[in-house]
């Protein structure tokens, strides 16, 4: 089948069973957009038109993570392709299956700083899993088919595809790569090594004080009932990362709820108390820790990550088990029901009991104004535990980590790694697209929604129905609580002034709005976001002095805990 280079890009994503495409097109993407109408109606492809790159980059995320297959985002030549690198970057630390094909300009102006020329191969190269550029029609077939196996297998990964226009005029006989071999790049099998699972076994067995802390690999490859199984045999306390959050509901007697620089009291005490940490698909982040060289002084670990590379990179492993995690828990369990290990009530488990009932009270506290753990409970209590909840950054998203109840995984989307504002709102769209029949709701904060908010109009002209709540302190929040607790409250440049009217601003894009003063009215606009078939944004006052409490201070250990300031 003879077919231009654009039409082979369209024909190849059919094969990688594409349906969804966010972008913008321009000059150099023509071929591409042009491809896609011919074929519009029998491509099964639906593209959602961004107002901003970045937004589609995070929307195809979004997508990702709702859906658990590669979101695909797209993007003209220069301007267009470098926006989506932040949302690349996102994708990146996260560990997001992103696949971006970019336009570029003819290769015989490629190197001439051609109008709309970037490199954005080598722009994106440090923060992609791969990019490449495709010189030649007949190479399209086989690069789309590397980039989507790369993209979803082993550690997930954004990866980059950009096509010179010339290239998509190219014509080429179509023959799809259903196999490719990748140089230096094997799929691995997952399956962890007979050796590491004996020494882990040694370990758990012989421990007294066991701990799990479960990362955001435990949520990519859907291992949370093994989780929850190796928990309840061990009687060991769950806490999680903030990507993890949800690997084990949170409502589990297991449940520590998140760990670091924001977690709550009694995972960060259980962390420095425990004699055995079961590290699982977690990277030993800086926030999760802290100091790095104070953290599990008095433990052992087994560290279980797909990633050999994070083995030993922040934190020494005693066992490392390279491995898929749904795979390395099976094991595990299956060894432990065998030898019969199951434990029950020990003066560990008394211990953790005893941390959680001491802190329920610290959690309550409120000042004036509406309280934002107050506001995340009644919302827990209102949606299905099934609804999506995407994030923006700040402290908007450490309100929702410690006060928002997770019940299933993979229902809690938020930027962890890079901590990009803006990224909730857009996320949630493409999480709604991804999962149609499911609620998502967008806890936002209002430096971070205004950053992204111009997408309404892409929620609302896509018929994308998502909830937007904004925590509405007219202040870059996180930054205010950090020149407060940390430079003697000097505030500096987080003076939002004049933000938008978010009810008005909702309107005008067509959507709906509603501001709400009391703890009822938020219930009632939640429970009217589970009925809209419009977009919903619910504008909820916060008073600026209201912090994100507990918080460990930045280069102090998980013990070093402030209450209150």
């Amino acid at each position: 089948m003879r077919l231009s280079g654009a039409r082979a890009v369209v024909e190849s994503l059919k094969k990688e069973k594409v349906e969804v495409i966010f972008g913008i097109p321009g000059g150099s993407t023509i071929p591409l957009y042009d491809a896609l109408y011919e074929t519009s109606k029998d491509s099964g492809i639906r593209h959602i038109l961004a107002r901003h790159e970045q937004c589609a980059a995070h929307m195809a995320d979004g997508y990702a993570r709702a859906k658990g297959v590669p979101g695909v985002c797209t993007a003209t030549s220069g301007p267009g392709a470098t926006n989506l690198i932040t949302g690349l970057a996102v994708a990146y630390m996260d560990s997001s299956a992103v696949v971006a094909i970019t336009g570029q300009v003819p290769r015989q102006m490629i190197g001439k700083d051609a109008f709309q020329e970037a490199d954005i191969v080598g722009i994106a190269t440090p923060i992609t899993k791969y990019a490449i550029q495709v010189n030649s029609a007949s190479a399209i077939s086989e690069t789309i088919r590397t980039a989507f196996l790369l993209a979803s297998t082993n550690r997930h990964g954004p990866v980059v595809v950009d096509i010179p226009k010339d290239v998509m005029y190219e014509e080429v006989d179509m023959d799809y790569a259903e196999n490719v071999k990748i140089g230096g790049y094997t799929v691995r099998s997952g399956e962890p090594h007979p050796y590491s699972i004996k020494r882990a076994l040694g370990l758990m067995i012989g421990s007294e004080r066991p701990l799990i802390i479960s990362g955001g690999g435990v949520i990519a490859s859907k291992a949370s009932e093994e989780l929850i199984r190796l928990a309840e045999l061990m009687m060991a306390p769950v806490a999680t990362t903030l990507m993890g959050k949800g690997s084990i509901p949170e409502n589990h007697p297991l449940s520590l709820g998140m760990v670091g620089m924001h977690g709550k009291g009694e995972a960060n005490i259980a962390a420095e108390e425990a004699d055995l940490i079961i590290a699982v698909g977690m990277r030993f982040n800086d926030r999760t820790i802290g100091k790095m060289d104070r953290f599990g002084m008095n433990a052992k670990i087994i560290h279980i990550d797909i990633d050999p590379a994070e083995i030993g990179k922040n934190i020494r492993a005693d066992v490392p088990i390279v491995a898929d995690a749904k795979k390395a828990l099976s094991t595990i369990t299956a060894r432990l029901s065998e030898m019969g290990s199951k434990r029950g009530e020990s003066e560990w488990t008394k211990r953790i009991r005893s941390l959680k009932e001491s802190f329920v009270e610290n959690y309550k506290r409120e000042n004036k104004g509406m309280s934002p753990g107050r506001l995340m409970k009644i919302l827990r209590d209102v949606i299905p535990k099934s609804a999506i909840v995407t994030t923006g950054v700040g402290q908007n998203q450490m309100w929702a980590a410690l006060h928002f109840e997770v019940l299933e995984a993979g229902t809690f989307i938020t930027s962890g790694g890079l901590g990009a504002m803006g990224f909730g709102f857009p996320a949630s769209l493409g999480a709604k697209v991804a999962c149609p029949g499911r609620h998502v709701f967008n806890i936002d904060g209002d430096g971070s929604f205004i950053m992204t908010e111009q997408d309404l109009a892409t929620a609302v002209s896509e018929s994308i129905p998502t909830v937007t709540i904004v925590m509405d302190n007219r202040v870059l929040g996180m930054v205010r609580q950090w020149q407060c607790m940390f430079c003697e409250e000097r505030y500096s440049s987080i003076d939002l002034g004049k933000v938008p009217d978010f009810v008005k601003l909702a309107e005008a894009y067509g959507a709906e709005g509603v501001r709400v003063e009391t703890y009822s009215e938020f219930e009632k606009a939640v429970r009217k976001g589970l009925k809209t078939e419009l977009p919903l944004v619910i504008d909820v006052p916060i008073a600026m002095d209201e912090k994100v409490l507990p918080m460990v201070p930045p280069g102090k250990s998980l013990k070093e805990v402030v209450w209150f300031g």
